[in-house]
């Protein structure tokens, strides 16, 4: 490869490639100083996602050469990108790329493109790209092997210094960053068959092409091509970094097969404990999670809040909608004190908030809860549902805006739910036998207008609801320490009921805070 001359190495990857005809000939005319005369869109992606949904997929990624093929988890990690070989330098814009390896879990080759005055060429493979560390790589690796991924780099935090700014690798999974943050959650291209009955498919975005950013250019554009036996789909990403990194996402879906329970917009994250679900650990950490509730606003203008559990065994909860306003799994929780985590640095991890472009029209947002038994498996799926499946030979195009949530106060002007606790209804101190039937779930409630109430606390009231069972009484008091006001609900169930739980303050016929919401069974 070293004595590859570039022209030669262009022409072999535009053979390997097949790039369409159009493509070649206005890469020709650029090389001889004419403009491209049909500039790569987002239409020829959707072109190609169309054509490829009437072929059939082909489930059997090629066979990596040796070592990829075997590499441990230890030999990937000490495979790294030479940052002194970032791409996109050339167009002096201020955006960086870094490429992943292929190997250990990420076996499926991923083409990357970068489009030069409207004329996309692949990045070939290189060694010279990556310092393999203890990996021995004895064989020459084809030009064409492709790449696992790829992420962007951005001036984020300091002018001077290039931060990670957006990373895909893996299936159709990608992660974002605002000011300050750090990676926890992920988005997904698409989800299906989530909730059960079918196994669930994961998407994979087989190439992508990055548009070279010129010097003026405050974002980054990409676009996507994916692909899974049962769809197809074209996806163009705009990013605008920021205290609150946001992405402009468009997906041109074809299905080659009916899609009945297809995840739109679909956010993947982690949730172990918290005050609400304590486990019977040792560890010295008091909340461990990478998100710790599900915000939604509904289309009627509603502000509902449902913290996150670990449960026992596999929970999902459903919440219908008509052109929602937006969901999100958010961190709203950014007290270090409360997660004692120095390398993980949890109180840092951002919220997804989903804004949707456009009307969805009917569906729900689904939350799927797993259990997990340690903090390394992501165990929590939030994605917007629409009521009508989505047919083969159908056209469906989506656009969302999506942003790295990290100031939670300003989603809303209402009072937060900051806190759930659990507890049996019973005096503090008391030694007397609790009923498992019987609960007290109290709720701290805190901004908005809360403290201007504070001295006349009797114009508050608490408006709780159960869809099974009985309240058996209700409390409310301020909360000095948190500047609101403190809630609580007794619920009696009988053995073998669930419910689900709905509070929010109001004074007088306004409404003081968002819906808190929360499920219960009794066994």
């Amino acid at each position: 490869m070293m004595h590859l001359s570039r022209r030669r190495l262009l022409q072999s990857l535009l053979a390997a490639t097949a790039l369409p005809a159009w493509a070649q000939q206005a890469h020709a005319q650029q090389q001889n100083g004419a403009p491209a005369p049909n500039p790569f869109r987002f239409e020829e992606v959707v072109r190609r996602a169309r054509e490829l949904s009437a072929a059939p997929f082909d489930p059997v990624p090629t066979q990596l050469p040796e070592p990829l093929n075997r590499l441990s988890f230890d030999d990937y990690r000490d495979i790294r990108f030479r940052t002194d070989k970032a791409l996109l330098a050339s167009g002096n814009g201020p955006f960086r790329m870094q490429l992943f390896h292929l190997g250990f879990l990420y076996q499926r080759p991923v083409t990357v493109n970068i489009i030069r005055d409207g004329v996309p060429t692949p990045i070939p493979y290189q060694r010279e790209l990556f310092d393999y560390g203890r990996n021995k790589i004895e064989r020459p690796l084809p030009v064409n092997l492709g790449f696992a991924g790829f992420r962007l780099h951005y001036p984020l935090n300091n002018p001077k210094v290039f931060d990670e700014l957006i990373a895909f690798l893996g299936a159709s999974y990608f992660r974002f960053l605002g000011q300050g943050q750090k990676y926890g959650l992920s988005a997904r291209g698409l989800a299906l068959n989530v909730e059960g009955g079918e196994t669930e498919e994961f998407p994979h975005f087989r190439e992508f092409w990055v548009e070279m950013p010129k010097p003026e250019d405050d974002r980054a554009t990409i676009f996507a091509l994916l692909d899974s036996p049962s769809v197809t789909g074209a996806y163009r990403f705009v990013i605008y970094p920021s205290k609150e990194t946001t992405l402009n996402v468009t997906a041109t879906l074809f299905p080659r097969q009916r899609l009945e329970n297809v995840g739109v917009a679909p956010l993947t994250s982690m949730y172990f404990e918290g005050e609400n679900d304590k486990k019977p650990t040792d560890d010295y950490r008091q909340e461990i999670h990478d998100s710790d509730g599900l915000l939604m606003q509904s289309g009627q203008g509603e502000w509902i809040w449902r913290p996150l559990r670990n449960p026992g065994k596999k929970a999902i909860s459903s919440f219908s909608d008509n052109n929602p306003r937006g969901f999100g799994l958010m961190q709203r929780d950014r007290v270090f004190e409360n997660y004692q985590d120095l390398e993980a640095s949890y109180h840092q991890r951002p919220g997804y908030w989903v804004e949707p472009i456009g009307e969805w029209g009917e569906g729900f947002v689904e939350l799927v809860e797993l259990p997990t038994q340690d903090e390394t498996h992501d165990n929590i799926v939030a994605y917007w549902q629409p009521s009508r499946p989505f047919e083969p030979g159908q056209e469906v195009t989506l656009s969302y805006r999506l942003r790295a949530a990290g100031a939670i106060g300003a989603m809303h002007p209402g009072g937060k739910a900051i806190n759930t606790f659990q507890t049996p209804p019973r005096a503090s101190g008391s030694n007397a036998p609790s009923d498992p039937k019987h609960r007290r779930f109290i709720i701290d409630f805190a901004g908005g207008n809360l403290p201007y109430y504070f001295s006349a606390p009797d114009q508050v009231q608490i408006v709780p609801s159960t869809s099974v069972g009985q309240i058996t009484n209700t409390f409310l008091m301020p909360n000095d320490h948190t500047g609101g006001f403190r809630a609580a609900i007794d619920v009696k169930l009988e053995a073998g009921q669930s419910t689900d739980l709905r509070a929010f303050l109001k004074a007088g016929n306004r409404t003081l805070t968002e819906t808190w919401t929360y499920p219960w069974s009794v066994e």
